[in-house]
């Protein structure tokens, strides 16, 4: 039985490059969370330097998961969904960055719409985001749209809501870096699978100096399993879709 059992969230934390505003998430998370739920935030290879950083978030009762060296955000998300799985097998849990773009408001107004068997993304404005921003999500999600038929706008974006019945899947979808996250809306696309879209305040920090998202080599991370899937819809071949959506 999980240590556990009755926990109906965990919030997944991965980490790269932390900002001290780390803590203040993960204490605020605790405070604004219902009893019970867990915070899991994985150190994706930052070294001793920001050990302090992540004795603090342990500290505030937050379990440390650590890569010796940095993987990526999709590695650290298979380090996390994994350890929920095992841990946590009844809980729902909600990806969040760990940047300050999303607050403990948010990721509860995601946690509250799981449903069994379902996806939940918190979603931005494209209005609200700078130029560079904007015009990257406008042509992604149109043509994510186009060639899926899911209305979702901002496919970019970290905050994520999934049922504990999906965490066997989570740990299949193909990707290291942030090809992962595409990749895993684009099979459950594939398959079919709920996608629900609330919005959420769009928030930028400091020009966005706290992304770790590095322009054009992560860009064509992102773009290559959605250019292979929309290869796949044009020659009308349904399951070379779902092979293109893995990148198998």
């Amino acid at each position: 039985m999980s240590p556990l059992s009755s926990c109906p969230t965990v919030v997944l934390l991965t980490v790269y490059r932390p900002q001290p505003r780390l803590t203040d998430l993960v204490e605020r998370l605790y405070a604004e969370m219902p009893a019970g739920s867990h915070v899991v935030v994985v150190d994706d290879g930052n070294g001793p330097g920001c050990q302090d950083l992540f004795d603090a978030v342990r500290d505030l009762g937050a379990t440390v998961l650590r890569h010796p060296a940095n993987l990526g955000k999709g590695a650290a998300l298979k380090t996390g969904f994994a350890h929920v799985r095992t841990t946590y097998p009844r809980a729902d849990v909600v990806c969040a960055d760990a940047d300050g773009q999303h607050h403990a408001a948010d990721v509860l107004r995601v946690s509250e719409l799981i449903r069994p068997g379902s996806i939940v993304l918190g979603v931005r404005r494209l209005d609200q985001m700078p130029m560079s921003s904007r015009l990257g999500n406008t042509i992604t999600g149109a043509l994510f749209r186009a060639v899926t038929g899911y209305p979702i706008d901002d496919t970019q974006t970290g905050l994520r809501g999934f049922s504990a019945g999906l965490l066997d899947w989570l740990c299949t979808v193909p990707g290291d870096g942030f090809d992962y996250e595409m990749n895993m809306l684009l099979d459950a696309a594939s398959a079919g699978r709920p996608i629900e879209a609330v919005s959420i305040p769009t928030r930028y920090l400091d020009g966005n100096s706290a992304s770790n998202f590095s322009g054009v080599s992560d860009s064509v991370r992102v773009y290559r399993p959605l250019l292979r899937y929309t290869a796949a819809t044009l020659t009308g071949q349904k399951q070379d879709r779902r092979t293109a959506a893995t990148g198998g």
